[in-house]
């Protein structure tokens, strides 16, 4: 009874938390509830959820508990399993919502879709700015279709900001018509600058030529069939006001058909230099301090379909990362039509050996020694090579019995891995199942492992820190032993990847037994603290533009898998074994590696199964979950601000669920709107 009692304060304050239960609506939907004068809450968790009742009315208990399997096979309060793991995992409460997330026009009419009242204020705002600088849009031309070209002008003469000059050099146009066009805006309007080649050179000779008329002191680039949003200028010159050594800025993008008809929203993080050499997401819309595009010597002639590309990377590579600037704002939207590289890479054959090029230069110039293939998806990977000697790998894995779990993580581990100089210390947190001690004495006779006994009540951190303290080797790989190896060459891709004395923690790409994807990622923020990328896709999911497919940056990644050095795990102190002995350990340990400065990194070419809570199973006891509630207060007392706005994720992209699905309403304050207070 006692038990039964805490449990239901338990689900109460858990409910009442959560703002998922509507009492006017609940009253309101069952008189019956009403005129019995009881708190509709606690009617809720005694009685109303296994009735079908729902606690508001954006969920509807009878459709998730028929919904999903494992609820109707543990006979769980849906709303309960929903705020605990079904919001994290992506579940949905209803079929409403899940035809609402996916609505991207709907997301356009409620939240980008600018009202008079809208530009009434962003035109008094522009009129306060203390500094107005020229932008030069330049604008490279050759043989557009007239629809589309007068719509790529027509974009920058509905700007709010007005500050702007449009130069436009026409490629030697054997289409009549388009020098009619040019001829007609520039006889308009003095902003215009044009310039006619003689002969046709390609887009970067165009733009360079279009660059010697530019007289702003930052260049937007613009393509000829593309537009931008009537309030782009304005959002780029707000944040010059707001960060005036802003170098290179860029917006969020979406595409647009033949029809003008808005799809396929980038919705993109802020500066993520190992995503950025994967593919180019500061185009579009990228706008450069011109000072810098001189100094590089604009655009490199034979590296065409991605000039812009190395064009960011050249200014990028003398620039500090701070002076990189992402809007979090749609403002550009890119034609997806046949020809144009919005649709397939493969509609320029050449964009590809472009692309290859830009990034050997890269890494030529940066003295670093990589591989360059292409990835899965027309997009690039970067392999690191490994640094010699090759360090020493110490591998801790902490376990309590469970010798079938165990046995079949250290067998592949030593079985699959093709880098040699590891070591494997398993740390015993009391051990007494016969068959584990068996296997200990079993296993132990592989001069690889070493078992180490930790004689105290589980703290997954101290056990951590307790195993670096007795490793022997450089890179540190903490392994939970509910895991088993998939990739050869996974310890290969770790070391070469945390060997890097920019990163901080490396990541791998995890799966549940049944092949969907488990952890490809962490994302701050989701169900409240963190949640996991992707989680239940299926394992060739591609993911937001391809970027399931991509290395990349991540604010934090688990610690069922997590490499680091051993010297960057010392000198942030390890993980906080006081705080977060079991919950959140690894995402505060990730936070605080962003903090001293490191980049975190998640590969998806590590790939393991995760038997995920396997041996110590999910927080079912009143114990375990008031030990979680006070874990979960601490990282929201202490990372409050970062978990709601991940600079690796988007403030339009949903906390709820783990897909990148809109976010309704987005988070993101319009610039516009913000009142100051003295």
């Amino acid at each position: 009874m006692i038990k039964e009692a805490l449990k239901s304060i338990y689900h109460y304050l858990l409910i009442s938390k959560s703002g998922l239960f509507d009492k006017k609506y609940y009253l309101e939907a069952y008189p019956d509830v009403r005129r019995a004068d009881v708190d509709p809450l606690i009617h809720f968790i005694k009685y109303g959820w296994s009735e079908n009742r729902n606690p508001s009315k954006d969920f509807n208990t009878k459709s998730y508990y028929n919904n999903y399997q494992d609820v109707r096979r543990e006979k769980i309060n849906p709303l309960i399993h929903y705020i605990k793991f079904g919001r994290a995992e992506g579940r949905i409460p209803n079929k409403e919502i899940e035809q609402k997330l996916n609505d991207y026009s709907d997301w356009i009419k409620q939240y980008d879709t600018l009202t008079f009242a809208d530009r009434e204020l962003i035109c008094s705002q522009i009129e306060s700015f203390e500094y107005k600088p020229l932008i030069s849009i330049l604008m490279p031309v050759y043989n557009t279709p007239e629809q589309y070209l007068r719509e790529a002008i027509e974009s920058v003469f509905a700007q709010l900001y007005t500050n702007w000059e449009l130069c436009i050099a026409d490629d030697a146009s054997t289409d009549s018509r388009v020098i009619k066009i040019i001829k007609e805006y520039d006889n308009k309007d003095s902003r215009v600058k044009v310039v006619y080649r003689e002969s046709n050179g390609h887009i970067s000779a165009a733009s360079n030529s279009a660059l010697a008329l530019c007289s702003g002191e930052f260049v937007g680039l613009l393509d000829h069939d593309d537009t931008i949003s009537e309030h782009a200028l304005y959002l780029v010159v707000n944040e010059i006001n707001d960060y005036p050594a802003a170098d290179i800025i860029y917006n969020d993008e979406d595409k647009i058909d033949e029809n003008g008809k808005r799809f396929d929203p980038y919705f993109k993080p802020d500066w993520n230099p190992d995503l950025f050499t994967s593919q180019n997401f500061i185009s579009h819309f990228g706008v450069y301090r011109k000072s810098l595009i001189r100094e590089v010597g604009g655009f490199r002639e034979g590296l065409e379909g991605a000039q812009d590309w190395d064009l960011a990377m050249r200014i990028s590579e003398n620039i500090p990362s701070s002076h990189i600037r992402h809007i979090p704002y749609i403002s550009y939207h890119w034609r997806a039509i046949v020809g144009s590289t919005a649709k397939r890479v493969e509609e320029k054959s050449y964009v590809a050996d472009s692309q290859y090029n830009t990034l050997n230069s890269h890494f030529d110039r940066l003295g670093i020694n990589v591989e360059i293939l292409q990835s899965k998806g027309g997009f690039w990977r970067v392999k690191y090579t490994l640094p010699e000697p090759r360090p020493l790998v110490s591998i801790i894995i902490p376990t309590k019995n469970r010798a079938d779990l165990l046995s079949k993580c250290v067998d592949s581990i030593l079985t699959k891995t093709l880098y040699d100089k590891f070591e494997i210390l398993i740390i015993n947190n009391q051990s007494d199942a016969p068959e584990t001690l068996e296997y200990f004495d079993l296993i132990c006779k592989n001069d690889k492992v070493k078992i180490l006994d930790y004689d105290k009540p589980f703290n997954y951190s101290a056990i951590n820190n307790f195993g670096v303290q007795h490793a022997k080797g450089e890179i540190i790989v903490m392994l939970n032993n509910d895991i088993e190896i998939i990739s050869t060459l996974w310890l290969n891709e770790m070391v070469s990847q945390s060997s890097r004395p920019e990163i901080g923690a490396v990541g791998a790409k995890l799966y549940y037994p049944n092949g969907l994807i488990q952890h490809a990622g962490v994302v701050l923020g989701i169900g409240g603290i963190a949640g996991h990328v992707y989680a239940n896709k299926p394992n060739e999911f591609p993911g937001q533009m391809r970027r399931a497919y991509l290395t990349q940056n991540y604010s934090a990644v688990t610690g069922a898998c997590m490499t680091i050095e051993k010297k960057k795990f010392q000198e942030i102190g390890g993980l906080d074994e006081k705080n977060l002995a079991i919950a959140f350990n690894d995402i505060d340990f990730c936070i605080r590696l962003l903090m001293s400065g490191y980049q975190n990194f998640w590969s998806p070419y590590v790939e393991l199964y995760h038997y995920e809570s396997s041996s110590r199973g999910y927080e079912d006891t009143i114990e375990k979950q008031i030990r979680f509630k006070s874990e979960s207060d601490y990282m929201l007392e202490k990372w409050g601000p970062l978990l709601a706005a991940d600079p690796a994720y988007n403030l339009n992209l949903t906390l709820d669920r783990q897909d990148f699905s809109l976010a309704f309403p987005p988070r993101v304050k319009k610039p516009w709107k913000v009142i100051e207070h003295d």
